[in-house]
C-alpha cells in the first residue's frame, strides 16, 4: 500500500500562486525593456548614430504568458542595419564585412538581472 501524508499547511504556496496569477510580477517588464534599449543603444556601432538610436521594446501579454520583445527600426532598402552589423553582410562590389556580435553581450547583463529578481519574487512570496 501506498500512503501520503502532509504536515503544515499551504499558505504559503497558495499566496505565491495568487501572486502569480495576479500579475503583479510582471508589472515592471517596461523597466526591463527601457534597460535593454539603453543596453544596446550604448552597444551599437556607431558611425551615424541611426541604428544607436532607433532601438525600442514591446511588453505584450496573453493567458499568463508575458514577453518584452526588443527591435531595431532603422533599415536601408528594406534591410535591418542592426542585424546586418550583428551577422555581417555581403557588399555591392562583391565583398563582405563581417559582422560583430554587440546584441547578446549587451543583453546578457539584462537577461541575467531579470533571472535574479523573478527568482527573488518566487522565493519571497
Amino acid at each position: 500500500m501506498i500512503g501520503i501524508k502532509s504536515e503544515g499547511s499551504f499558505n504559503r504556496t497558495l499566496k505565491f500562486l495568487e501572486f502569480m496569477k495576479s500579475g503583479d510580477a510582471f508589472s515592471n517588464l517596461d523597466s526591463y525593456g527601457m534597460r535593454g534599449v539603453d543596453a544596446l543603444s550604448n552597444a551599437t556601432p556607431i558611425e551615424s548614430g541611426e541604428t544607436a538610436h532607433s532601438w525600442g521594446y514591446k511588453v505584450s501579454g496573453d493567458k499568463g504568458k508575458f514577453k518584452i520583445e526588443w527591435f531595431n527600426s532603422h533599415t536601408n532598402d528594406g534591410k535591418n542595419i542592426a542585424i546586418l552589423i550583428q551577422y555581417g553582410h555581403g557588399t555591392g562590389t562583391g565583398g563582405y564585412v563581417q559582422g560583430r556580435d554587440y546584441i547578446n553581450p549587451a543583453m546578457r547583463p539584462i537577461f541575467d538581472k531579470i533571472a535574479e529578481d523573478i527568482w527573488r519574487e518566487v522565493t519571497s512570496a
